[in-house]
């Protein structure tokens, strides 16, 4: 079983090529920038970008992808695939949170999400492909994101910590319980066909969320909570957090009731610590 992977320096890639390596199956991972280092890791390294430029490989029996599904499709609807290989992929929650998102951008993030899934599934029909589609929560655990781990680092530096106020529920997930899924969804077939949340093992409020965060950071960082007038204004001020900032009191949830009963996946709880936002050394 020959495996491909988009998406092989993600955070979620992170964790998944090691486990990868230990099924001593053949894995080759697509980067738009190949180096030596990554050579000698055990994995063979193929150098393109979806959805173009990416060399033919017809004995492909499994595709794991976390680049942008509507690129995935795109290039499935042009390989050569005789073996009718397994498909797992990953999409965001995004594509829920933010359909009336007052920012348009925002929007059409969400529709790109929800279409490249649809058009995953229409493809992997041509193909014959089983397909599986999880659609993760705010992502942390290697130091790769850019929600949490920017606040940190930047916290780290300053001495200072921002606490946003807000009521809204979270549900951050480690990537290495999403790269698990990964790997559990390759053994259960019976996945074929879902499109899977997944969200950390623990809801918590926005304010518990960024003072878990402050907590982690290997340096001492003074508290600075930001009132709601002056969130109001920053997302006048500035355009781009206005998405964000509206939600601080919207509950971004996902439900793992199906994630459990088919892939027997349990997400760890939020405990964050200066290594999974590499802040360590800042």
């Amino acid at each position: 079983m020959t495996i491909l992977v988009f998406g092989a320096t993600s955070q979620i890639g992170h964790f998944l090529l090691p486990a990868l390596r230990v099924r001593g199956e053949p894995v080759l991972a697509v980067s738009r920038r190949p180096s030596a280092q990554r050579a000698r890791e055990g994995v063979c390294w193929i150098q393109g970008s979806l959805p173009d430029a990416v060399p033919e490989h017809r004995d492909i029996s499994v595709i794991i992808s976390f680049a942008p599904l509507l690129a995935l499709a795109k290039w499935m609807e042009q390989a050569a695939l005789p073996l009718a290989p397994r498909v797992i992929a990953t999409s965001s929650m995004s594509a829920l949170s933010k359909q009336n998102s007052p920012v348009l951008a925002e929007r059409i993030v969400a529709q790109q999400l929800r279409d490249g899934e649809a058009a995953l599934a229409s493809v992997c029909a041509r193909h014959g492909a089983a397909w599986t589609v999880l659609r993760p929560t705010l992502i942390y655990g290697a130091g790769m994101d850019k929600s949490l781990t920017p606040i940190a680092r930047r916290a780290a530096r300053w001495r200072i910590f921002p606490l946003l106020s807000g009521d809204g529920l979270r549900q951050p997930v480690h990537a290495e319980d999403v790269a698990l899924a990964v790997l559990a969804a390759l053994d259960q077939l019976a996945s074929a066909g879902w499109i899977l949340s997944i969200g950390g093992g623990e809801r918590l409020s926005v304010a518990q969320m960024f003072d878990r965060v402050r907590q982690s950071l290997a340096v001492t960082s003074l508290p600075l909570p930001l009132p709601a007038w002056l969130l109001r204004f920053g997302s006048h001020v500035l355009p781009y957090l206005r998405g964000p900032l509206c939600r601080l009191d919207s509950d971004l949830l996902a439900d793992n009731t199906q994630l459990t009963r088919l892939l027997g996946v349990q997400p760890r709880p939020f405990c964050p610590d200066a290594r999974c936002l590499e802040t360590a050394a800042v």
